[in-house]
């Protein structure tokens, strides 16, 4: 029987981005959220005895690639070829999430693909932990964080993964407008922002600093703390994860749901998280500002927080309670935009529900 496997989406909770690297890429640090929002991957796969292997992708979409495009076509090729194995994979993605919404719908199939294929061929498909990892920051720099799930902090390109501590989940709200944001043109305008007001002040400006990328991420590890990570097989989940199981309870269990007193997300707002890409981004698509104004609401319904998402054009809010959510959500659709109700999804509940059976 295929294996069946949500696949979820992440926020940025912040994204602070540095100066160019030789490899084209933006130096960053960014804290990752996984949320409740999936799409479903749905792989079969027979292993091959000869032969080349033999990779087939459909999709409900007509905006998603079914070829070597598609993330997650890439991820099951990468892999196949890493464990030395021959197989004839079939993969369909079913898609519910935005498609380059900045939530990271593609590199989560991809990962979600994965999951499925090691579940498929079994003890046949030997990887370790930073083999998969290593696969994953090929794919995209998204990928690795949803090999971990929960609250992730990303540093260099974003594909450099540690696990933080979860925070409890917390209602959330995801706009989704039909607009279309190009992140390479989205890391021009930052880039040309940011030789302005170095022209400006004839000084290296503070966001190509190396050293505000490096004390943004100790912020982030300060507020949350580094998760424990465990080398054991995740039983619920049928594949080896370094953060699938053995983890410490986890501060969003039911009892702390509601309880937003001392919660580390409170914490982390009040260091002033942010989106840098909200500088340039916002200027080029106003509505988007109105949109993010929208979800932050007013006194006795404000969000705790709210912003854009990677490059958007999905932006989120977080509240306190499931009826500050849904009068946002309300705002939001009134306003002629998409809105979706969901949480934020700690890493133990990730991994849990991470199997559609």
């Amino acid at each position: 029987m295929p294996t069946r496997v949500r696949s979820r989406c992440k926020i940025n909770l912040g994204l602070a981005i540095g100066s160019a690297r030789t490899d084209g890429f933006h130096a960053l640090a960014t804290l990752y959220q996984t949320l409740a929002l999936h799409d479903v991957v749905t792989v079969s796969a027979r292993r091959l005895s000869e032969g080349r292997s033999h990779i087939t992708l459909t999709t409900n979409h007509p905006d998603v690639p079914t070829d070597d495009r598609n993330t997650a076509f890439r991820m099951v090729d990468r892999v196949l070829l890493a464990a030395g194995l021959s197989a004839e994979v079939n993969v369909h993605i079913e898609k519910q999430l935005p498609v380059q919404g900045g939530l990271g719908a593609g590199s989560a199939n991809a990962a979600g693909a994965l999951f499925a294929l090691q579940r498929e061929l079994g003890t046949e498909l030997k990887l370790t932990a930073t083999e998969r990892l290593r696969i994953a920051a090929e794919i995209g720099s998204d990928v690795p964080l949803f090999l971990i799930g929960g609250a992730v902090l990303g540093a260099n390109r974003g594909e450099a993964v540690t696990p933080m501590e979860d925070f409890p989940p917390t209602p959330c709200v995801i706009a989704a407008p039909r607009i279309g944001v190009s992140t390479p043109r989205a890391f021009q305008e930052w880039d040309g922002l940011c030789a302005l007001k170095s022209n400006a002040s004839n000084r290296l400006t503070a966001p190509h600093q190396p050293d505000r990328l490096e004390k943004l991420s100790h912020v982030y590890v300060s507020v949350l703390g580094v998760s424990p990570s465990t080398e054991r097989a995740s039983e619920s989940s049928g594949i080896v994860s370094d953060y699938g199981s053995g983890l410490p309870a986890s501060p969003g269990s039911e009892d702390s749901r509601n309880d937003l007193a001392g919660n580390p997300l409170l914490a982390l707002v009040r260091t002033g998280i942010e989106n840098d890409f909200e500088q340039v981004v916002f200027p080029q698509y106003p509505q988007l500002r109105e949109i993010k104004h929208l979800l932050q609401g007013s006194p006795g319904s404000e969000a705790i927080y709210a912003a854009l998402s990677g490059s958007g054009s999905a932006l989120f809010g977080l509240y306190r309670n499931e009826a500050d959510a849904k009068a946002a959500q309300q705002r939001v659709e009134g306003f002629g935009c998409r809105a979706l109700l969901t949480e934020t999804l700690p890493r133990q509940t990730y991994w849990r529900t991470m199997f559609a059976e």
